[in-house]
């Protein structure tokens, strides 16, 4: 017997190696528009959230609204960037191949991020046939992550109950979505640049923390 019927999926930092690529690009324009910092700076801030979740600070920093055309122009500019650069998270396509096919195609891609940028990345680094008709957006829901929203839709979509769901997070804001959802939350901290450490993880519920992705069908056995 399965541990799990279902396995839901973070994107950025999950499944590709987006994060460093995005806070480059949002630190370059927020210093543009007054607000200085460096990179690591910008992703202790905004990783695994939505700009616009930090409305207030940008504003404050900046001196100037946060406006729909400014959010363009960040969108423009990343997209660019993602579609010159992005991989994917090493053996992502591999796990995530293989967890499928034992769950009967029970998998989804339940990102915090807008779908166009969801859906650049996957087909990009090539995932995106594993996820056809499984993905779910959190600017789409009444609230994005660290609310669970995502999560409940992407369970709901499935049929399967969030308790019998695992989520693989890669950020405390998502591992916070997960856990409200009622799922099982595996972090993932490879170390390095884009992704949050692992006692962050396990300090926001994370159950068991990998480091590799070659990890995860193991987890799908029941103990």
């Amino acid at each position: 017997m399965l541990a799990f019927d279902a396995v839901l999926f973070d994107c950025d930092g999950v499944l590709v190696d987006s994060e460093p690529i995005t806070h480059r690009v949002l630190r370059d324009l927020l210093a543009e528009t007054g607000w200085e910092m460096t990179h690591e700076e910008c992703m202790a801030i905004f990783l695994g959230k939505a700009v616009r979740s930090e409305t207030a600070r940008i504003e404050a920093h900046t001196g100037r609204p946060l406006t729909d055309a400014w959010m363009a122009e960040f969108y423009a500019r990343r997209n660019v960037a993602l579609a010159a650069e992005l991989q994917a998270i090493p053996g992502a396509a591999q796990a995530v191949a293989a967890v499928r096919e034992r769950l009967g195609g029970r998998i989804a891609c339940a990102s915090g991020a807008d779908r166009e940028k969801v859906e650049l990345q996957l087909t990009k680094t090539g995932l995106a046939p594993l996820f056809a008709g499984q993905v779910f957006s959190g600017h789409e829901m009444p609230r994005t992550k660290p609310a669970p929203d995502v999560y409940l839709a992407a369970a709901a979509a499935l049929g399967v109950p969030p308790a019998r769901c695992l989520v693989v997070e890669d950020s405390a804001t998502g591992v916070t979505a997960g856990v409200a959802a009622g799922a099982t939350v595996v972090g993932y901290s490879p170390g390095g640049p884009g992704h949050d450490a692992a006692k962050a993880l396990r300090a926001a519920g994370a159950r068991k923390i990998i480091t590799r992705m070659d990890e995860l069908p193991g987890l799908l056995d029941a103990a």
